[in-house]
């Protein structure tokens, strides 16, 4: 049986990262990516639906920056609008200092420590940072005609990508790129003098959607099994993480009979790594207006790496459901019970309240390392892995139906 689902597993892989292009939100390459997991659900057994949204198909051309008749190396910044711009040079590196710019219509060069971290979408749903949005605020009250960042690197907010964009939001409306920080100095060099900057980018209206599968419906206490459905542009996407999505469709057709006393729901999240995250917003609202009892939510993303074991964490988890999962790790060959970490989709139902486990790989240093990159290919996962995690994530949901409502911890509503 495994050694089938390990062959499942490698076909699938292959079929989401290479012969479906790219998985960014809006794109032809999401949406085939979507019914591809929506077919397969429902030849399972499973009741599907999908839940859409809108967004923004973006897709990014050439950048030039001349100064003084020199050429410099820069990057489309995800979603920036297209243009042309001749305007005189700023350097910035603090917000103090972009207070204090006199005058309009400059190109803005942002170094230094205003670089150091990506800033938050204008209209990102989950956090607001004052400092982020002021700095957002005066670039498009008038004073720049374009930005320029130069970055350095930045693994935990930007993945294995160097240079990183320090924006990447649909809603910025002016032309951005960015450079490495090496390049930024050799531009500092030109403060004052008029910059040429031409972006090539379109922005186009679009769609995208979850994809949610349940068995068993109504008042039936539920644990959720998640992972993100999209990828970043000009990325494979393998272990970030068409992994997650496989985990899935093998623990699918573990249960394709399952008749279980719980509830069973599977959704893949559309926008994880996209500047908005909307399936997540969306996703958000379907758990603070249910009125179902859910017991766990389980997120997998970056699982399965070469390297390493698996790493399961919890999250504010009963005693019962803790004591289950430390015996099925200390069961199961290659798991181990990991460290906390935030930055994935369990933190939806964290901030809602509801009990979460995490599954990710041992070696996420090298996971992030490689993730947004085009080097995130299917030679970097072990479909081995993936199918102990759907049969580990099987074992638990036979188990915690044995413990009927001692392991039941309703979701609390806000």
């Amino acid at each position: 049986m495994n050694q089938q689902l390990n062959q499942k597993a490698s076909s699938y892989i292959n079929q989401l990262c290479m012969e479906i292009p790219e998985r960014c939100v809006g794109s032809e390459g999401n949406r085939r990516a979507a019914d591809f997991l929506e077919s397969y659900l429902q030849s399972f057994n499973f009741e599907t639906y999908k839940p859409s949204f809108e967004c923004v198909d973006w897709r990014g051309g050439k950048a030039t920056l001349q100064v003084d008749g020199e050429d410099f190396s820069v990057m489309v910044s995800p979603y920036s609008r297209e243009g042309k711009v001749s305007a005189p040079l700023v350097t910035l590196s603090s917000a103090e200092e972009l207070k204090q710019v006199e005058g309009e219509g400059k190109v803005i060069l942002l170094k230094g420590e205003i670089a150091r971290e990506q800033l938050l979408p204008k209209n990102f749903p989950f956090l607001n940072l004052p400092e982020h949005k002021e700095i957002i605020d005066l670039l498009e009250s008038g004073i720049a005609k374009a930005v320029i960042c130069a970055t350095s690197y930045n693994p935990e907010m930007a993945g294995g990508v160097y240079p990183f964009p320090l924006i990447e939001d649909g809603d910025f409306v002016l032309p951005s790129v960015y450079m490495t920080e090496r390049e930024g100095e050799r531009l500092a060099s030109h403060e004052g003098k008029d910059v040429l900057l031409e972006v090539e980018a379109t922005r186009q209206s679009a769609k995208g959607c979850n994809v949610v599968a349940r068995k068993g419906k109504g008042s039936i206490p539920k644990v959720v099994f998640c992972a993100h459905l999209d990828s970043k542009q000009g990325t494979p996407g393998a272990i970030d993480n068409a992994a997650g999505l496989v985990t899935l469709l093998l623990f699918a057709e573990l249960l394709k009979d399952y008749q279980g006393a719980l509830s069973v729901e599977i959704v893949a999240i559309n926008g994880e790594d996209y500047y908005s995250n909307p399936g997540e917003a969306l996703y958000m609202k379907e758990l603070q207006n249910s009125s179902e009892s859910i017991i766990l939510g389980v997120n997998i993303d970056g699982a399965g790496y070469i390297k390493g074991d698996t790493a399961v964490s919890v999250y504010d988890c009963s005693a019962v459901v803790k004591e289950l999962i430390s015996r099925l790790i200390n069961k199961t060959p290659g798991v181990i019970q990991g460290e906390p970490w935030y930055q994935g989709d369990h933190a939806l139902f964290i901030q809602n309240r509801i009990p979460a486990m995490g599954i990710t790989s041992e070696r996420m240093k090298d996971v992030i390392a490689v993730s947004h990159t085009p080097e995130d290919i299917p030679d970097l996962v072990d479909c081995n892995k993936l199918v102990t995690v759907a049969v580990f994530l099987f074992n638990f949901m036979q188990e915690l139906n044995k413990t009927g409502t001692r392991g039941q911890v309703p979701c609390p509503k806000n």
